[in-house]
């Protein structure tokens, strides 16, 4: 077998291969016209501005610039050189490279320590679930999980096992599978001694919750007591393979749960999520006791843009409920916040009130946004109180006036005048004043440092009648043979004016001397430049007249070839001027007459 994929094949795989399923993967899609929009995922952003077009098969960003094929896509996302991108998307349409794959992955980027670590993880998975459901050791451990309401069916779902309660089993267990006791310490498995240097397992008669990536992988656990022993829940430590501000627990699982509902439920802990799972509910998903994070959103926005908060209904989880909806809010989602009563968290509150309930009055009584904010910011305040009542007024006032759609600001702004018996016109006046307040001293701020931007665009502001004439020409002849070829005869050996796009129709010349029609992906994958690919796909964007008459042909020559011409002017009115402040009129006046034939020639 060869080591290099064969070019028919790559054909191929782009042939049969459709981006937009590729990409909807990656980032929740929306069909407007013929293209496909929604939000970046190689920057920040909160209206969708990320283009896809199904009849070029290419994507393009109007915020940050990316833009290229599918090859591209992969590529810029995920990291990883072509022909793995190849490999991958060879793999989802089930292509036969011909090729032998290890030597052509250059052992890939996994070294053996990290594959290590994820083989150890996986065989404990197994191992841990096995001892849980078919072995005596593990029936205390079942018989408890079953008494806590858990099902067969979750147990085997969610890969739930037990711990021996001894200190080297598992120790023992991988070294005999030669699994180096060094990499298994770093993978968190096992704990090395001070006073000696030997190893000791670090879960020991736990009930074992395996935590997975998000392509399913078993990368850590969290181990619960069964009696008094402290702490509740044992948690892997941070490893090279898992970080608790990148995982999204059951995300693996409930992913084409949420794509299908395009909405999910945001739990706290993986208890809570695994007892909504027992409820009925598959669009779960948890974080791993930490806040949300921009890499959780990330991952979020591959597949929805809607959320529901479900965290405890205590003080802490109110407040992580606020700030969860404020990061979420800021990157665009539709938020909606579920209460439970009496402080209880959701395991607790099924557990008492039934899976029914939950479903019907917790998740679908959840509030809005701006309802829970109402709620947030009247705790501990007593409204009976003028001082505070008007300070919890202000407050909401300028919460709704955050709000961006007129309907909305007029429903609580009626909500908030009913409720205190003030003039809805008062109320009106007074957020209009923040509004504008708040816009002036937003004014000139600069963007968070952390905010990631794959490339920066300048402003739009209007570009000269040359650089968008040759812009033109490049989609016409990227649409085009013929008229790639009209257009270099038109130039008659004279070049474009920004050096980028005379590298495109040079690299489009070279392309069209192999292809007999256009193929926008195609041409992408010919060009090995980023920039140009990402230019490449703007100018594949851009609205055009189908058909290009002559007069518009010639029009775009003439402001390509005046150019030049325009900038020779400019030189000699300034040596024209010169001249004369040198008091030096013959040269100024030839000079002149120079200038009058430029003219003439535009």
């Amino acid at each position: 077998m060869a080591d290099r994929i064969a070019e028919e094949k790559i054909d191929q795989i782009r042939q049969t291969v459709d981006i937009v399923e590729i990409i909807s993967d990656y980032v929740q899609l929306k069909k407007q016209g013929r293209n496909y929009f929604g939000l970046c995922p190689f920057h920040g952003e909160s209206t969708p501005s990320f283009s896809v077009s199904p009849d070029k098969q290419i994507f393009h960003c109007f915020g940050c610039g990316a833009g290229g094929n599918v090859f591209s896509f992969l590529m810029e996302l995920e990291g990883i050189t072509f022909q793995e991108a190849a490999i991958k998307l060879a793999e989802k349409v089930n292509i036969d490279l011909e090729i032998n794959l290890s030597p052509a992955l250059g052992e890939k980027k996994v070294s053996k320590e990290l594959q290590a670590m994820y083989d150890a993880h996986e065989l404990l998975r197994k191992f841990y679930h096995h001892l849980l459901v078919n072995t005596k050791e593990g029936q205390h451990a079942l018989e408890y999980l079953l008494g806590r309401g858990f099902t067969r069916e979750s147990i085997d779902k969610f890969q739930i096992g037990y711990s021996l309660n001894s200190w080297d089993f598992v120790y023992k267990f991988l070294a005999k599978r030669d699994f180096l006791p060094e990499w298994m310490e770093k993978a968190g498995l096992i704990i090395k001694r001070e006073r000696d240097g030997t190893y000791f397992d670090r879960f020991r008669d736990r009930i074992m919750f395996p935590i997975f990536d998000r392509h399913g992988n078993t990368i850590a656990f969290s181990g619960r007591s069964l009696g008094l022993d402290e702490p509740k829940y044992l948690n892997s430590p941070e490893t090279a393979i898992f970080n608790k501000s990148k995982i999204l627990y059951n995300y693996h699982l409930a992913k084409p749960s949420i794509k299908k509902m395009q909405h999910a439920i945001l739990f706290e802990g993986f208890a809570d999520c695994i007892a909504a799972q027992r409820s009925g509910v598959e669009n779960g998903i948890a974080t791993m006791g930490t806040s949300l994070t921009d890499e959780h959103i990330s991952l979020l926005r591959q597949s929805s843009q809607s959320v529901t908060i479900c965290y405890d209904s205590d003080k802490a989880g109110i407040e992580a409920a606020f700030r969860a909806g404020n990061h979420l809010n800021d990157a665009g989602f539709q938020i909606k916040i579920a209460m439970m009563s009496d402080g209880m968290d959701p395991d607790e509150y099924i557990k008492k009130n039934g899976p029914e309930k939950f479903r019907n009055e917790v998740l679908g009584a959840s509030l809005t946004w701006m309802a829970f904010k109402f709620l947030y910011f009247r705790r501990g305040k007593n409204l009976q109180i003028e001082g505070e009542r008007l300070a919890y007024i202000e407050v909401i006032i300028k919460e709704i006036s955050k709000l961006t759609k007129a309907v909305e600001k007029d429903h609580y702004l009626r909500q908030l005048a009913a409720e205190f018996s003030l003039s809805l016109d008062a109320l009106n006046q007074q957020q209009k004043q923040i509004f504008f307040a708040e816009k002036r001293l937003s004014k000139g701020k600069s963007e968070p440092k952390n905010k990631p931007i794959l490339l920066t665009q300048p402003a739009n502001k209007l570009k000269p009648a040359h650089y968008t004439a040759e812009r033109c020409l490049i989609a016409h002849m990227l649409k085009n043979r013929e008229i790639a070829y009209k257009v270099q005869d038109l130039l008659a050996g004279n070049s474009f004016n920004i050096d980028e796009h005379q590298a495109i129709i040079t690299y489009l010349l070279g392309f069209y001397e192999d292809h007999l029609e256009p193929d926008s992906s195609a041409f992408l994958t010919y060009i090995q430049d980023d920039n140009l690919r990402r230019m490449i796909a703007n100018i594949e964007m851009m609205s055009l007249n189908e058909e290009l008459s002559n007069q518009e042909l010639t029009d775009y020559i003439k402001q390509v070839l005046n150019y030049p011409k325009l900038l020779m002017i400019k030189e000699k009115e300034a040596e024209q001027k010169e001249a004369e402040r040198q008091s030096d009129f013959t040269k100024a006046a030839a000079i002149g007459i120079e200038i009058i034939r430029l003219r003439k020639s535009l």
